[in-house]
């Protein structure tokens, strides 16, 4: 049940929106080509289980895990309140 201006459905709309965004993000992160055989980063070899695994790789595991890491998140506000872009 929607409420005010909002249709019904509005609410699930939204969530499904966020959940397509963030599956277009996280695929537009994949690598692809060919793969490197060297880490890009820190000059290591990649396994050759990792590159099979994942075409176009371009570093080890361990400066993937650090990108990991450092990867921030940003989401989009779908609410449009105020409250909520202040947060």
């Amino acid at each position: 049940m929607a409420g005010g201006w909002a249709r019904d459905g509005a609410v699930q709309d939204q969530i499904d929106d966020t959940i397509s965004d963030a599956v277009k993000r996280a695929r537009s992160d994949l690598p692809s080509g060919e793969a490197a055989k060297i880490c890009a980063e820190c000059g290591e070899d990649i396994p050759e289980a990792r590159r099979r695994a994942l075409p176009g790789v371009k570093v080890c595991v361990a400066c993937q895990s650090a990108r990991d890491a450092r990867k921030a998140t940003v989401g989009i506000n779908r609410r449009g309140s105020k409250d909520s872009q202040l947060r």
